[in-house]
């Protein structure tokens, strides 16, 4: 299988520039049958007794701008992922010229570049007086995705309601759609939320660049499965309730934590779980999720939910006008688990 597989015609003008106010007015299709729908309605097309599982990752305000200590060159860095105390995964800006041992000075932090550049990807150690998650809350941007080229009346519309611990490069966008409305709605029809976190990284936003599928590397997501998420997963089984994942990345983590019978374990580890065609879903008996760009690994997982119908839905999206990527609409995928 190869990765133009996943490709497929974006309208420039189908990309969202803009938040919709409220957010619960969000179009919704609903993959079976393309019905259209409106995000405020999702408690009454899902069920009593499903659980509705969401990320609780807050995106971390990852964009440092900064000079080169020595020639004064302008240099920016994306912190994708913390990988031991001092050390971090970034995308740098310009790449070239950069090399192990080049210092940036972003403000009150210093980068020194351990490792890299790797497809522009490098490995910097962070210093800083005090906490350094402090210092890059202080001198950090939100880093909106590079394709969003409108404005954001408050940066928080690019956190969800559900968001607590900080750690993601991205947004989890399916969650960018609800409301104190939708949730109540939820608990009235007998509808649970529970949480887990994954840190969303570097594969949210990069198109795959190898020419086959197989040969794409996903790279690693931390990620934590409370045990209360675990009880309610168990409560929803026992009571015939579907799982419902909010947005690609819980789907990756359930699925990475499956335990057999559509339960998951509990508990902290690393991700790089790949889904694609042929995939077949152990935990998430549903999924909410955004329209994504082409050639990534999301649009992957999307096909294997979908199977070859997922180009008949995007082509439904596109021609009805529906909105794409981060601040777009959304979509209802069921059926998805094979019981």
């Amino acid at each position: 299988m190869l990765v133009s597989d996943f490709d497929y015609e974006l309208p420039a003008g189908s990309i969202a520039q803009s938040a919709i106010e409220p957010r619960d007015e969000a179009r919704l299709l609903v993959a079976a049958g393309m019905v259209d729908q409106t995000f405020r309605d999702l408690p009454d097309l899902l069920r009593g007794g499903d659980l509705v599982v969401v990320n609780r990752t807050r995106v971390r305000a990852a964009r440092l701008r900064g000079n080169r200590i020595g020639t004064g060159g302008a240099v920016e860095l994306l912190l994708t992922r913390r990988v031991s105390e001092v050390a971090w995964q970034a995308l740098v800006r310009p790449a070239r010229r950069i090399r192990p041992g080049v210092v940036v000075e972003c403000g009150p932090i210093t980068a020194e570049v351990m490792t890299g550049p790797d497809e522009g990807i490098v490995t910097v150690r962070l210093d800083a007086k005090g906490d350094v998650e402090d210092a890059i809350a202080e001198r950090g941007e939100l880093p909106l995705p590079p394709y969003f080229t409108g404005s954001l009346a408050d940066s928080l519309r690019y956190q969800s309601m559900f968001a607590k611990t900080v750690g993601s490069a991205a947004a989890s966008t399916a969650a960018l759609h609800f409301t104190p409305r939708v949730t109540t709605g939820l608990a009235r029809r007998g509808i649970a939320v529970a949480e887990v976190d994954l840190e969303i990284g570097l594969d949210t936003f990069r198109p795959m660049a190898a020419e086959r599928l197989a040969d794409h590397v996903m790279h690693m997501e931390r990620y934590t499965v409370p045990d209360e998420t675990v009880a309610a997963v168990s409560d929803a089984r026992r009571g015939g309730g579907r799982v419902v994942a909010v947005g690609t990345t819980v789907v990756r983590t359930l699925e990475t934590v499956a335990a057999g019978s559509g339960a998951v374990g509990a508990g902290s580890g690393e991700s790089a779980l790949f889904i694609h065609p042929g995939y077949r879903f152990a935990v998430v008996d549903a999924m909410i999720t955004n329209f994504h760009a082409p050639r990534t690994t999301l649009i992957a997982l999307v096909a294997a939910a979908l199977g070859d119908g997922w180009r008949e839905v995007y082509a439904t999206a596109v021609a009805r006008g529906y909105r794409f990527l981060s601040f777009g609409d959304a979509m209802l995928i069921e059926g998805m688990r094979s019981s």
